[in-house]
């Protein structure tokens, strides 16, 4: 399920990256290209897994979703948040890694590079500080974007800001080259 933002840009991208914010129950994606007007979201929206499935069934959905985005869009690259956890939450880190490790398979098959950002690293390279509020990093996407408001729910907007992360690696990437 996925929905168009009001800035999409319908010229040809100079470089396509697909973020992910990975959930098993919910895995928000942002497609952003880097034109000669600058970065535009292209798309953003939820992978949703079906409750009631088995974990290999879900997992699955998962996978196969993703799979439809990336042949839609054909991303130049992908960039996934780094599973982290609290010990008091292993449980949730381990189906996490289940989503992970679905959505990974799917961009490997199809021979997208992938990489992986801590959410500290995300809030640093987005706002210069790895302490970041929501606040502030919400502020930074939209401005990077041109957005009128917060792309939502929460998981694009966190897909928005690993997918400019990768963007702007790659153009420091090809500054320093």
């Amino acid at each position: 399920m996925s929905f168009v933002l009001g800035n999409t840009f319908a010229g040809p991208a100079v470089s396509v990256s697909l973020g992910i914010d990975p959930g098993l129950n919910r895995t928000g994606y942002a497609v952003i290209v880097r034109t000669a007007r600058g970065l535009r979201l292209k798309e953003g929206g939820v992978l949703r897994s079906t409750k009631g499935l088995s974990l290999a069934e879900r997992v699955k959905e998962l996978g196969s979703e993703l799979r439809n985005v990336i042949e839609e869009f054909r991303p130049d690259g992908m960039a996934v948040e780094q599973l982290f956890s609290h010990s008091a939450h292993v449980k949730t880190a381990i189906l996490m890694a289940h989503a992970r490790g679905a959505l990974l398979y799917a961009a490997a098959d199809a021979g997208i590079p992938v990489v992986n950002y801590t959410p500290t690293q995300v809030k640093r390279l987005l706002t210069g500080s790895g302490r970041a509020s929501k606040e502030q990093m919400q502020l930074a996407i939209t401005r990077e974007l041109g957005l009128s408001a917060v792309p939502e729910p929460n998981d694009v907007a966190d897909a928005c800001a690993i997918a400019l992360c990768q963007l702007h690696s790659r153009q420091v990437d090809l500054a320093t080259a």
